[in-house]
């Protein structure tokens, strides 16, 4: 099965510190992908390499047959690498509707010419991505509040506009950070499911950072974990909570148990 993202030898050095070291992993064409670690394992700089924040000291990121190691993250956006963050990073004095809009124009033709001139095929451009922006929004379950302040949504649908938003660039991968941070064990639960259906009906790959060990045991059908910028381990749920390496790092007994 091809790659949709691939990372290789991936190492990030701050000074005299590594945080990443020499880490290469993969997410398969259509897959499920969990990367877990400790705090301090360095999951989130391993993800803002990934998404142009961060450029690597040395390695290459390839999203499908293309390289895209230290792109400008707006360009890696729109080729097709999606992400969300673990402190919801939502416009909040914008509707949730005008949040996804945003996404959208990333791959608008109109240019400032012809919006600011509101020519014919602006308009229907944009009445297009109004219309989508609905759908997205209908789709992840937030239809509903497409007109209130994104600061004003639960805090659950909050987490949901910003996988709306996410979507509207039309990723290949998705790239999801804590998507459960904050939701009890009954939203978890559907976001579990909701992360499958989004992979089988929008065809997208996912990728998510998880501390909640349920969560990831339940949704990954492969875990990457990291300790101290290392690749300690990979593989399947099951192989992964037998590993004595992972429960020695990261998830104890009662990690094991949870994800059971």
């Amino acid at each position: 099965m091809a790659n949709a993202l691939q990372a290789d030898a991936i190492t990030v050095q701050f000074g005299g510190l590594v945080a990443v070291n020499d880490v290469s992993f993969s997410v398969p064409e259509g897959g499920i992908v969990s990367l877990i670690g400790p705090n301090g394992a360095g999951k989130t700089t391993f993800f803002n390499v990934l998404t142009g924040l961060y450029k690597p000291t040395s390695g290459v990121v390839r999203l499908g047959d293309e390289i895209i190691t230290a792109r400008p993250p707006h360009i890696i956006a729109k080729h097709g690498l999606a992400r969300t963050f673990q402190n919801i990073r939502l416009f909040g004095l914008m509707t949730a509707e005008e949040n996804v809009m945003v996404a959208m124009h990333s791959h608008m033709r109109s240019g400032i010419l012809r919006t600011l001139l509101k020519t014919p095929h602006q308009r229907r451009e944009e009445a297009q991505a109004h219309a989508r922006a609905r759908e997205l929004l209908d789709y992840v379950g937030v239809g509903r509040y497409a007109s209130e302040y994104a600061r004003n949504l639960p805090y659950g649908d909050q987490r949901r506009l910003e996988v709306a938003r996410a979507l509207a660039l039309q990723p290949k991968v998705l790239l999801l950070d804590e998507p459960t941070a904050g939701m009890n064990p009954q939203e978890s639960a559907a976001f579990v499911e909701f992360v499958r259906r989004v992979r089988e009906e929008m065809h997208v790959s996912i990728l998510l950072i998880e501390h909640d060990m349920s969560v990831v045991m339940r949704v990954s059908e492969r875990i990457t974990v990291l300790d101290q910028g290392q690749k300690i381990a990979e593989g399947t749920p099951d192989e992964i909570k037998s590993d004595a390496r992972v429960i020695e790092a990261y998830l104890g007994k009662s990690g094991v148990e949870g994800g059971r």
